[in-house]
């Protein structure tokens, strides 16, 4: 079947109009390498300039703070082995929430192969992290870095990144925010030292992150030494897709607040409906302190790869679990750390431009779907 909708924003937002528009003049505008002094170049320098401004802008940066990079994993990587080498002095010790995105364990996992430790802060059943454990772990002498995500990419919740960017200031800690979910369509909260986002997240193409370095931040790329992009990030920048990103985050930021009101009403109505219409469900996540278009609910009984192969062919584009190790067979590392149903997972996170009639769709055809599944395994 066509597809009837996508609802899988939170993985990545369709590009938007003005993200296109922008993408196809940049390509004929700033092709050239930035670093020369021809005139094409100083054209293409003026544009990836321009787009750094205009990021810096609404990610509440300067614009020397702000560097691209060639994924949001990448800049979190940056982010956290840089910040790491550069507090190499301070101590070796770094403290995360136990729900970050799988690329903050994975950089924790080469620090700790690296000597250094790594202490993990446990969330609560709605999956917020707790900001007293973590100000006590951050007060820890030796502690070189904290990280926190804005928003979680799997359940949507919101973290407290002021109340733990506070006990980090008070122990001289730098904290590492991962604004993924969260940059474009809701305000960057305060007390941040370093800051990633990845640009197909709101709307912007694929292949750009942002990677924001507070001054002042003791930061050493963990990288071989490049003198592009302030030396944080090697390689040629892509100033057609650094354009593009830029002009869809300046889009999305200024139709924010009615857009992400709007989502955030209708991802209300699925919260309400699902457990009306479906027996044994469990919906996940804060139900008010959290991202306003990702809601997250399990089903008892069914298998979440089977029903997401059954939605869709009835046309409809979600995930499941955890969106980036949805290959293996693991359960989610977030589910897990909350203590929730971690099989029959639906994750459903809605695009800018989402209708109330693709929503009422989506609830008209997923109780039969469920049903269904029940049945052929025996316990409908």
């Amino acid at each position: 079947m066509s597809l009837v909708a996508y609802f899988d924003a939170a993985s990545t937002e369709p590009l938007h109009p003005q993200a296109r528009e922008a993408l196809l003049a940049a390509l004929d505008a700033g092709w050239a390498d930035p670093a020369r002094l021809y005139g094409a170049a100083r054209r293409a320098h003026l544009l990836l300039e321009q787009a750094r401004t205009e990021v810096a802008e609404v990610l509440g940066a300067r614009p020397d703070e702000v560097s691209f990079t060639s994924s949001g994993t990448q800049a979190v990587h940056l982010g956290v082995l840089g910040t790491l080498h550069g507090r190499r002095r301070a101590g070796r010790h770094l403290v995360t929430s136990a729900v970050e995105h799988s690329s903050v364990l994975h950089a924790g996992e080469v620090h700790e192969r690296d000597g250094g430790t790594v202490e993990t802060v446990g969330v609560d059943i709605t999956g917020k992290a707790d900001a007293a454990a973590f100000a006590e772990a951050v007060a820890r002498p030796g502690t070189a870095l904290a990280c926190l995500q804005t928003a979680n990419h799997e359940v949507g919740t919101l973290q407290p990144v002021a109340e733990v960017a506070a006990a980090c200031r008070e122990h001289g800690v730098p904290l590492l925010v991962d604004a993924a979910q969260t940059a474009g369509r809701l305000p960057i909260p305060p007390g941040w030292s370093v800051l990633t986002a990845s640009a197909h997240k709101w709307g912007g193409p694929a292949g750009v992150g942002v990677l924001a370095v507070r001054k002042g931040t003791r930061f050493r790329s963990p990288l071989p030494l490049d003198e592009r992009e302030r030396r944080r990030v090697p390689g040629f920048e892509n100033v057609p897709a650094v354009v593009a990103a830029a002009a869809a985050l300046r889009a999305m930021a200024a139709e924010a607040e009615a857009e992400q009101a709007r989502l955030s009403a209708l991802v209300d109505r699925i919260r309400e409906r699902v457990p009306q219409l479906v027996p044994d469900v469990e919906v996940i996540g804060d139900p008010v302190e959290r991202a306003p278009h990702i809601v997250t609910f399990s089903c008892l009984y069914v298998d979440g790869e089977a029903l997401l192969t059954e939605l869709d062919k009835a046309g409809f584009a979600v995930s499941s679990g955890s969106s980036c190790t949805a290959s293996t067979l693991r359960p989610s590392h977030v589910l897990e750390a909350m203590g929730v149903l971690t099989h029959g997972n639906v994750r459903v996170s809605l695009p800018r431009g989402t209708s109330a009639a693709e929503v009422d769709a989506f609830l008209a055809v997923l109780p039969e779907l469920v049903h269904r599944i029940r049945q052929d395994a025996g316990v409908a």
